[in-house]
């Protein structure tokens, strides 16, 4: 098939796809417990490898104890470490986090920043992470988060060939509009992990099944 009717098939299949998980997922959020910017960007760090009902059982702890970017900045790495360790390559965590809230202490006044070339340019924020602290906290639809799980559906339901997640993230923006970046993300994630499971697809209950090519129903 010839790459612009491929494309205007991808596009179809997305329109169709986004309907139906509206139904399905209307109010689909961050599932990172959070109350400030801040917070958001930790917990996104400790996500990385890690399970997010895992990171929401470490965080309570940190934001009551780090309240602000100088609180990080501050702390003893051994002793953040310990707190953060079950999150799993947590000494790299630690780095990111601290040298992150550093660079928020000097650069921004402690506060998070709002756009994609600042917080890239933060330590331990990649664009995933920042795509989520901006689509998520500030309501700024930048770009689409390509977790694993979104990956592994857009992959399931041919709306992207690529397997780099800079790329495929390209061939999404293109086909989704951009009001719904943050919405789809976060709905793939929830379809996921909830039914379209990697080891075991909840294909019989999946509200996709007559659409994705790869169904097994």
């Amino acid at each position: 098939m010839k790459t612009k009717a491929l494309a205007t098939v991808r596009k179809a299949r997305a329109r169709k796809t986004i309907a139906l998980l509206k139904r399905e997922y209307p109010d689909a959020t961050c599932a990172l417990t959070h109350h400030s910017a801040l917070e958001l960007a930790v917990a996104t760090i400790l996500s990385a490898q890690c399970t997010d009902a895992r990171v929401n059982m470490v965080t309570p702890h940190l934001f009551a104890k780090y309240r602000s970017a100088a609180d990080y900045a501050a702390a003893d790495p051994r002793v953040l470490e310990k707190e953060i360790q079950s999150t799993g390559f947590f000494r790299n965590k630690t780095k990111s986090i601290i040298g992150m809230a550093q660079a928020l202490v000097e650069r921004h006044g402690g506060e998070v920043p709002q756009t994609m070339d600042e917080l890239t340019a933060l330590p331990g924020i990649g664009r995933k992470t920042a795509n989520v602290i901006l689509g998520t906290w500030f309501k700024k639809n930048e770009g689409v988060v390509v977790d694993t799980h979104v990956q592994r559906l857009t992959g399931l339901l041919k709306l992207s060939r690529q397997k780099d997640p800079v790329k495929m993230e390209q061939d999404l923006m293109a086909i989704v509009p951009r009001e719904d970046w943050t919405w789809f993300s976060h709905t793939l994630i929830l379809h996921g992990r909830a039914v379209c499971i990697a080891r075991r697809p909840k294909c019989a209950e999946c509200v996709l099944n007559r659409l994705c090519p790869s169904s097994l129903v």
